[in-house]
C-alpha cells in the first residue's frame, strides 16, 4: 500500500511539473516520469501486460515524438505572443466549470470492489493463452492486414526514381 501511495504521489507531482514547467523540454521529461509512475500502478494492478505496452507506446514512441517537434519548433520566449490576462481567467473559469461537471458526473457512482478480483487477470501468460487459442483466427487475420501494410507503406515509399534506372 506504501509504494501505491509513493507512486501516486510521484505521478501527481510531475504531472504538476509538466503543467508549469517553463521549459518545454523538462516538461516532456516530467511527462515521461508520470508515465512510468503510472506503469507502475498497472504492475500493483497484476497487469504486467498493460504496463510493458504502456512504457512502450507512451513513453517511447510518443514521447520521442513529443520531443522532436519540440526541438524542431526551436520555442524562443522572446518570439512567443504572450496571453491577455482577460484570456487566463476565463481558462481558469471553464477549468473550473468543467471540475464542477467530472465532480458532479461522478457523484453517483460506486466504488469498485477489489473482493473478488481474479488474481491471475493481466498475466501475459493468461493473455497468450485467451489469444491464442478463443481468439487465433481474428489474431491471423489481423496479422495478415499488417503485414499488407506493411508492404504497402514501403511501396508507397519507394522512390519513382529508382524504378526509372532499371
Amino acid at each position: 500500500m506504501n509504494l501505491f501511495y509513493f507512486l501516486s504521489f510521484v505521478a501527481v507531482l510531475c504531472a504538476l511539473l509538466v503543467v508549469f514547467s517553463k521549459n518545454p523540454v523538462h516538461s516532456v521529461l516530467y511527462l515521461i516520469l508520470t508515465f512510468f509512475s503510472i506503469a507502475g500502478h498497472y504492475v500493483l494492478l497484476n497487469a504486467q501486460f498493460l504496463a510493458v505496452v504502456h512504457v512502450i507506446v507512451y513513453a517511447g514512441a510518443i514521447m520521442v515524438l513529443f520531443l522532436y517537434v519540440i526541438m524542431l519548433l526551436n520555442l524562443n520566449q522572446e518570439q512567443e505572443p504572450h496571453k491577455d490576462n482577460k484570456l487566463k481567467f476565463a481558462a481558469t473559469i471553464l477549468a473550473g466549470m468543467l471540475m464542477l461537471i467530472l465532480i458532479a458526473s461522478l457523484k453517483g457512482t460506486a466504488l469498485l470492489s477489489t473482493t473478488n478480483t481474479h488474481v491471475e487477470i493481466g498475466q501475459v501468460k493468461d493473455l497468450g493463452r485467451v489469444l491464442f487459442k478463443e481468439y487465433l483466427l481474428p489474431f491471423e487475420i489481423t496479422s495478415i492486414l499488417l503485414l499488407a501494410a506493411l508492404v504497402g507503406a514501403v511501396m508507397l515509399g519507394k522512390s519513382e526514381h529508382k524504378q526509372e534506372i532499371k
